[in-house]
């Protein structure tokens, strides 16, 4: 992220604001395992390439990975975007059905409607950090059984000294510019500041900066804090991100974009 607002000529402050923790409780993982050898599943979707890494190595306290690879192979695999396609393929997995831009919740249900069948089927669900109830519900709908497979939850960072640093420097006027790639980070951030008595101060001086949002998960996150969104990534990743926001600092004062129904 430094790089990228270096190179597109802004003065980067990055301060970490999650990290991810394996759960110490496994056991539904282990559920979830036992069901494929016993052909259960018939649908796995892969959320996220960390929580897809991080499965395999919950997988493997207990089991071979060779053996999980394979009973994933005798499945219909469904990819939220491009970082859990690229782990399944590195596995010598292909992929059936993958979500479109942004990769919301939304995204994988239309896939899933245009590409496979759901109905009366156990679609198994690796999670990222919080439960996606909006995609269980959706699935439900049409019809699936859902085995919800959680291996890892979101954490403030060791150190939040950066993270404070950064809410104090903001409240002091030293930046035009926030970027957000997650939702959480908005969680988080909001976390910490309530922790220091800033919270009012930090939206304050928040609605006097761009605020970039990396797509429309993260944006619904800061329009429910109170924030208006300057600008928005298109396609959601990290470089269309930077780019717009230093654009839209160097034009001064582009329009908002408006509020849009959650897709977590």
């Amino acid at each position: 992220m430094s790089g990228l607002i270096q190179r597109c000529g802004g003065e980067a402050f990055v301060a970490p604001s999650m990290q991810e923790v394996a759960l110490t409780d496994q056991s539904e993982v282990f559920t979830f395992c036992e069901m494929l050898w016993r052909d259960a599943v018939d649908t796995v979707i892969f959320l996220t390439g960390v929580g897809a890494q991080q499965l395999l190595k919950a997988v493997e306290l207990r089991y071979a990975a060779d053996q999980f690879v394979n009973k994933l192979a005798t499945c219909t695999l469904v990819a939220r975007g491009p970082k859990p396609t690229a782990v399944l393929t590195g596995w010598g997995l292909r992929v059936t059905v993958r979500a479109a831009s942004p990769n919301t919740w939304n995204e994988v249900l239309n896939a899933i409607d245009s590409s496979i069948e759901v109905h009366g089927k156990l679609v198994a669900v690796q999670e990222y950090g919080t439960p996606s109830t909006e995609l269980y519900a959706g699935l439900a709908a049409r019809g699936a059984r859902v085995l919800r497979v959680p291996v890892y939850r979101w954490a403030l960072p060791d150190d939040v000294e950066p993270l404070q640093q950064a809410i104090r420097r903001a409240i002091a006027g030293s930046f035009e510019v926030l970027l957000f790639t997650s939702a959480i980070q908005v969680q988080h951030v909001l976390s910490v500041a309530d922790q220091m008595g800033l919270r009012s101060e930090w939206l304050a001086a928040a609605e006097r900066c761009i605020v970039g949002s990396v797509g429309p998960t993260c944006s619904v996150a800061l329009q429910s804090a109170g924030l208006a969104v300057t600008v928005e990534a298109d396609p959601p990743k990290m470089g269309p991100l930077v780019r717009t926001a230093i654009t839209a600092a160097e034009n001064q004062g582009p329009q908002t974009i408006p509020a849009k129904s959650p897709k977590c």
